[in-house]
């Protein structure tokens, strides 16, 4: 990993060597240029002094002063020879500069190198007193100059510039890392401490020593005075955490008494509407039984009065005619009520063994809604509440008859119940149609509806608008939660008020197994399935 300290010490460094690096190069321009400027100089100098001393030395044909004006130009060791062409003679004199820096003459040095200058001798014939000053030219002088010696010296320059660079950048870097040694080494506690605060448990790490007084101290104090109240917030989450847990457990726990509790109210409930059902089937028959026990009492009264007549000798033709129309009638009252009751016996008798089971098997449904309406007559009769039925006789269900019957039982209750007031006239009409393997029922009444408030909260456990005056809040729960969970369908309800309140219910003609329904079904299935089966005779209503 490339550090913070890594980066900052090569920032500087890069820095440094630039600016040293711009810097060094000015300096080596302009030496460079003084260098040069002092070159030309020289280069002026000597090629002037020469065109001054040569000429008459050169007139007079003096080669000693020729190569003592010659060797005093090239003292300096940028001149590398002097060659003195004699206009008639050739090379006349001259000096080469040997690489061991002593001077040799021209005829015995081979080619000088650098560069050549090329400058004219010119002799004033006549002297400087005459008055006719002729210029004559006497030959000519070939000076060879070298840059050897400022390339030296440029070189020897950049030299020193990059080591001084060099030495300054490491100097740079020495001193950063001592002092960002000083910075970095707190970061660096302060990193590892954070590290094991996010690792470790906020217990097992200790604080940072809070023995510096500069700002990192100030730093380090604030981080452990965020690991102390770290600290505290973790064992307020702790304590927190725990009482959350005891509050889940004790929220399952109430959530598990609720559902127990409820489980026996809708037990209650279903064992309360048995035992109304019960109460009203048994004041049902009474009537049918008791004509029948009166027409019974009035034959047999009329029996024993012609066993008088006939033991003894006042037995007429007329009292046996009597006799034959009031047996005649008392026995057509005797079938048709025995029929009429042994009807409510056997559909009381079906419904009861459907709800106090589960058990599973194949109905009709247009038959066993004529029998739920049956056993519900003591309920409506005394209501002026017309119940209309419409449904197909050929729909047959695969389903669980015992809670189908509750259903229907509580949604025709809760119409008499909550649609109409007090001796006020309606319908209830259960209707139901076969769309392919579902079977939509309807169940509407033209009563006062709902109000839209509690429209959607109908089907909640323990909601009722008839609170305190006996209603529980658990009838169309019962509904709901049959539908939804035991048939497998669905169940909605739209109403307005003033005219009504429709719900429609949608159930697999064949409802899926349920293992759970079948098992607890089992240990009732015989008793449901050996249910008696009496016809209706003559006379039965619905």
């Amino acid at each position: 990993m490339f550090s913070i300290q890594s980066r900052l010490k090569l920032l500087f460094v890069v820095i440094v060597t630039l600016v040293l690096s711009i810097s060094g190069s000015f300096t080596q321009y302009s030496l460079g240029k003084a260098l040069e400027e002092s070159n030309q100089r020289l280069r002026k100098g000597v090629i002037t002094r020469l065109q001054i001393s040569l000429p008459s030395a050169l007139w007079d044909l003096d080669k000693s002063k020729v190569d003592s004006i010659v060797e005093a130009e090239m003292l300096p060791p940028e001149v590398v020879s002097i060659r003195v062409y004699d206009s008639s003679v050739g090379l006349f004199a001259g000096k080469v500069r040997a690489p061991d820096g002593k001077l040799v003459a021209v005829e015995r040095a081979p080619e000088p190198g650098g560069q050549a200058v090329d400058a004219p001798l010119v002799f004033l014939e006549g002297g400087s007193a005459s008055a006719s000053i002729k210029p004559v030219s006497v030959g000519r002088v070939v000076i060879n100059f070298s840059r050897a010696q400022i390339d030296q010296t440029l070189a020897s320059e950049l030299m020193r510039k990059v080591i001084d660079v060099l030495v300054l950048d490491l100097i740079l870097v020495a001193a950063l890392a001592l002092s960002l040694r000083v910075v970095f080494e707190p970061l660096k506690q302060l990193r590892d401490g954070l590290f094991d605060l996010a690792t470790r448990g906020s217990d097992d790490v200790e604080e940072l020593p809070e023995n510096r007084r500069d700002e990192l101290g100030d730093v380090i104090r604030g981080f452990n005075q965020i690991q102390r109240r770290l600290k505290s917030t973790i064992g307020r989450i702790r304590e927190a955490e725990d009482a959350a847990r005891r509050s889940a457990q004790q929220t399952a726990q109430a959530l598990q008494d609720l559902r127990q509790t409820q489980e026996s109210l809708l037990q209650a409930e279903r064992l309360a509407s048995l035992g109304s059902l019960v109460a009203g089937v048994a004041h049902e028959i009474n009537t049918p039984v008791g004509i029948a026990l009166t027409s019974a009492s009035v034959l047999k009264a009329a029996t024993d009065e012609l066993e008088v007549a006939v033991n003894g000798a006042g037995l007429k033709k007329s009292d046996i005619l009597r006799y034959v129309e009031t047996a005649s009638e008392s026995a057509r009252l005797i079938m048709n009520n025995c029929y009429r009751a042994a009807h409510l016996i056997h559909s009381f008798k079906q419904i009861a063994v459907d709800q106090t089971s589960e058990a599973r098997r194949p109905f009709g449904l247009h038959e066993y809604i004529e029998e739920i309406v049956s056993s519900l007559q003591p309920k409506l009769k005394k209501t002026p509440i017309t119940l209309v039925l419409n449904c197909p006789e050929e729909i047959v269900l695969d389903s669980y008859p015992g809670a189908f019957a509750q259903v229907i039982t509580n949604l025709t209750l809760n119409c008499v119940e909550h649609a109409f007031e007090v001796d006020t006239a309606g319908e209830i009409m259960i209707s139901a149609r076969l769309d392919g393997d579902v079977v939509e029922l309807h169940v509407k009444d033209d009563g006062r509806g709902i109000a839209p408030e509690a429209l959607d909260r109908i089907f909640d456990p323990f909601f009722t608008t008839r609170r305190g005056q006996g209603g529980t809040g658990l009838g169309l729960n019962i509904v709901y939660n049959l539908i939804v969970k035991q048939f497998i369908g669905t169940i909605a309800v739209s109403s307005t008020l003033g005219q009504g309140t429709h719900f429609t219910l949608r159930i697999p003609r064949v409802t899926p197994v349920d293992g759970a329904a079948e098992t607890r079904a089992g240990a009732k299935a015989e008793d449901g399935a050996n249910a008696e089966t009496i016809p209706a005779g003559p006379g039965v209503q619905a």
